[in-house]
């Protein structure tokens, strides 16, 4: 995400004219239009991976209200969802994909003049972006949600899934019951899933 910092000047004209040649946004994720319903993974991460979102228990649960509010607005079904300290995941299906966008930008800039008020770090740059990835098949569909939910234990916070109180983990094993998700997990293994775009 931050290699076009250590480019050479060269090197970041050439990046940024292959990207203009190809109808791409110069400096960030490309955003596909897509017509009818379908399923995306939706991601957004902290500018350099920073702990905003983490602050404290209660602003975690606030970025939590307010994605599970738009998804509410904006998708037929929210599958799976889990907000860290400095990143957050969707898996849903929408309609909406444009709308959708939209509000993410709206709840960032909202977000952040908040959150920075809150820690007197007026100018801070709290996001950095979001990104969409249709989902493409039912393998992948099962592996983003097993890595959405096993985001916390990857990343250090918890030992199991449903100890993490900011994620549908939970929510989905009782549904599901321990059997079957453990099925779907060794079936549908994430591997190296999300190992170049969610590090810290």
């Amino acid at each position: 995400m931050y290699d076009y910092r250590k480019m050479t000047l060269q090197q970041k004209r050439e990046a940024v004219q292959y990207r203009r040649l190809r109808d791409r946004p110069w400096h960030s994720p490309p955003h596909w239009e897509f017509l009818g319903q379908r399923q995306f993974i939706i991601s957004a991460t902290c500018y350099e991976h920073k702990p905003v979102i983490g602050l404290t228990p209660e602003r975690t649960a606030e970025c939590e209200a307010g994605l599970l509010d738009m998804c509410a607005q904006f998708a037929q079904t929210t599958y799976a969802w889990c907000v860290l300290p400095n990143h957050y995941h969707l898996l849903l299906q929408t309609d909406r994909l444009a709308e959708l966008r939209a509000e993410i930008g709206n709840f960032h800039g909202r977000s952040s003049f908040k959150w920075n008020g809150e820690d007197e770090c007026r100018g801070r740059h709290v996001w950095y972006r979001c990104f969409d990835r249709e989902i493409k098949s039912q393998r992948h569909f099962w592996a983003t949600l097993n890595y959405i939910h096993h985001n916390p234990v990857l990343h250090g916070y918890v030992r199991t899934w449903q100890d993490w109180p900011w994620s549908s983990a939970a929510i989905f094993l009782e549904r599901v019951g321990r059997e079957r998700a453990l099925k779907i997990w060794r079936k549908y293994p994430i591997l190296d899933y999300g190992k170049k775009w969610d590090g810290d």
